[in-house]
């Protein structure tokens, strides 16, 4: 049986927004065609660390990030798996990566969240986007 109609790639956008301390942040990324993410399983990691999960409607934050990341979950059924990052901090900066996984398909796409300028409490954040695709 074919499951090309399950077979998705994950896509961002390379973007550059001024924020200061306390400011929102997302972190864009899609699922491309436009397929619902609802029953996927939908990861973002710093680093190493799993800073969400979302399965099967349930969500885990990281101790440090509760109530600071989350995604639309109305967004979901049109593919929208982008992190919003509440309260941006300095230590936020720093790369990321999205994993969603559905049956037996794994894709994951980087983004780098940097700083490129500062003046005064203003910040310019550069979301660098680094594709991967894993197809397992």
């Amino acid at each position: 049986m074919s499951r090309v109609h399950t077979d998705f790639k994950l896509t961002t956008a390379e973007d550059s927004e001024r924020v200061g301390p306390g400011d929102d942040v997302t972190l864009h990324c899609h699922l491309s065609p436009k397929t619902s993410a609802v029953v996927m399983t939908i990861r973002w990691f710093k680093g190493t660390e799993c800073i969400y999960l979302y399965k099967n409607g349930q969500v885990t934050e990281r101790s440090g990030y509760e109530g600071r990341v989350g995604l639309t979950v109305p967004e979901l059924e049109g593919g929208n798996v982008s992190l919003r990052l509440r309260d941006f901090r300095r230590s936020d900066v720093g790369r990321y990566r999205c994993q969603v996984i559905h049956g037996e398909q794994k894709e994951e796409a980087a983004v780098g969240l940097e700083v490129t300028s500062g003046k005064g409490s203003v910040t310019t954040v550069h979301v660098n986007i680094h594709l991967s695709n894993n197809n397992n």
